[in-house]
């Protein structure tokens, strides 16, 4: 029997391969847990009179990035590296706007590095990973290069 939601083994990639991940709501649960597990008690995230205020960013209850990338990369692994992803190795990361609860995020990815290593079975895969909004706008990229597996 096969098993569903199995990630691609590196060599069902090549670069210049591009998919995008399902889309996930930011819920206001989600935040104040995000606040909750991390201690991320900034007031910009946690006090509402603040953001009436003293905030310069409008438009309604904004998210730390650092929760809009941990949901990204929750997407990604569900779909393309569950099981086969062996070591995340670097990235770098831009916020590129705000993200706000009621945001429907999704993730738009594209290989663009990979080379087997020379030891055992896999390799080593950069993609270039865009988190839209429901308007299509582009919240936060990032780049990570990773460890794959390959087949057996």
């Amino acid at each position: 029997m096969k098993t569903v939601g199995l990630g691609f083994y590196w060599q069902d990639l090549t670069v210049g391969d591009r998919f995008q991940t399902v889309g996930r709501t930011i819920f206001e649960a989600d935040l104040a847990a995000f606040i909750a597990v991390t201690g991320m008690t900034e007031v910009l995230f946690n006090n509402v009179e603040f953001l009436k205020s003293e905030s310069a960013i409008k438009g309604g209850r904004p998210v730390p990035g650092a929760l809009v990338y941990s949901f990204a990369e929750g997407l990604l692994i569900q779909s393309t590296m569950q099981g086969t992803g062996l070591a995340f190795l670097e990235a770098r990361l831009e916020i590129k706007g705000p993200t706000f609860v009621g945001d429907t995020i999704h993730v738009e990815c594209e290989v663009t590095e990979l080379r087997q290593t020379s030891k055992g079975n896999r390799a080593i895969v950069r993609t270039r990973n865009e988190v839209k909004n429901q308007k299509g706008e582009t919240v936060l990229t990032y780049d990570p290069l990773r460890m794959m597996k390959g087949r057996e």
